[in-house]
């Protein structure tokens, strides 16, 4: 449908220490996840603090890394848990989609996580995955679990400022990564089982409305994290795929970035000088890419 968009290269920024990996265990993530194979670590979720330091959440075991401007990492948590995505609020916590535990906050101050939202009702999540916030404090989140189309039972939530839960949307194979739009008046939604991102509009009263298919994509595994900039361009990490893309507010793909590593380009954020450039973790390798991009992000917390 569209010519192929220029290609922008990646390098690596960071990679997690091998002292720090786990090749050897197993558990039921990667038991279920990747069938018994060696897992050392396997990234997600990243997200810039206010003094720049980059952190990313290791979901089989456990552990949020952080890694220093000039990519130093250390491990500022371990607890039983899978940490997937990850997003700060202005006040300075960490808010983690848990796949386990549902929203957990972290507090960088006094190392202590506690639990935020574990379950809607007496139902508990079928596994949280990513997250974000509105300007006015309201935080989206997706609830996938394993869906697919063999079980199209996924979920959007928003649960808002005043601490009401809203189910926006049921029924999606595989709720991913999600990013608002510019009016903050439509979700543009990740769905990796589909292939495709959605654009899921929502009314003054949390109702979705007119929700459908926004980008059709093929190959890979699907898209997974998101992100956006400050002309509205999204970007897409294309797992399985080794790229990440960015397509216009209309839908046009106007660049591919290739992963310098292996395939998968899991989630991605932007930072750095101007905040212009895109960090990606590519999961296969423990790795953080990162490239320079011409527009700049959008800065998740500068108007919450």
């Amino acid at each position: 449908m569209f010519a192929p968009p220029p290609v922008i290269e990646t390098r690596v920024f960071a990679r997690i220490p091998e002292k720090f990996w786990r090749p050897d265990d197993q558990n039921i993530w990667t038991r279920v996840q990747f069938h018994g194979m060696s897992t050392p670590t396997f990234l997600e979720g990243p997200s810039f603090d206010r003094d720049g330091n980059l952190w990313v959440g290791d979901i089989p075991w456990g552990r949020l890394f952080k890694i220093a401007p000039d990519g130093t990492v250390t491990v500022e948590l371990e607890y039983e848990g899978e940490p997937n995505g990850l997003c700060f609020h202005k006040d300075g916590r960490l808010f983690i989609a848990d796949h386990v535990h549902g929203i957990m906050v972290f507090d960088p101050r006094t190392g202590a996580i506690e639990p935020h939202l574990t379950r809607d009702r007496l139902e508990r999540f079928k596994g949280v995955n990513d997250l974000t916030f509105a300007s006015n404090g309201d935080l989206y989140f997706t609830d996938q679990g394993q869906t697919g189309f063999t079980d199209p039972t996924g979920r959007l939530y928003c649960l808002r400022a005043n601490g009401d839960l809203e189910l926006l949307m049921g029924n999606i194979p595989s709720p991913n990564g999600l990013v608002l739009s510019d009016d903050e008046h439509a979700v543009f939604l990740a769905v990796t089982r589909d292939n495709a991102i959605w654009r899921i509009p929502v009314l003054h009263n949390y109702r979705a409305n007119k929700a459908g298919r926004f980008i059709q994509m093929s190959g890979g595994n699907g898209p997974d994290g998101m992100a956006a900039d400050a002309r509205g361009n999204l970007v897409v990490c294309h797992v399985g795929f080794g790229a990440a893309w960015v397509f216009s507010p209309r839908g046009e793909p106007i660049y591919r970035i290739d992963s310098c590593e292996k395939l998968l380009t899991t989630n991605c954020c932007y930072g750095g000088p101007g905040n212009r450039t895109l960090y990606i973790t590519e999961s296969a390798t423990s790795s953080i890419l990162m490239a320079e991009l011409p527009e700049p992000g959008r800065l998740l917390y500068s108007h919450m």
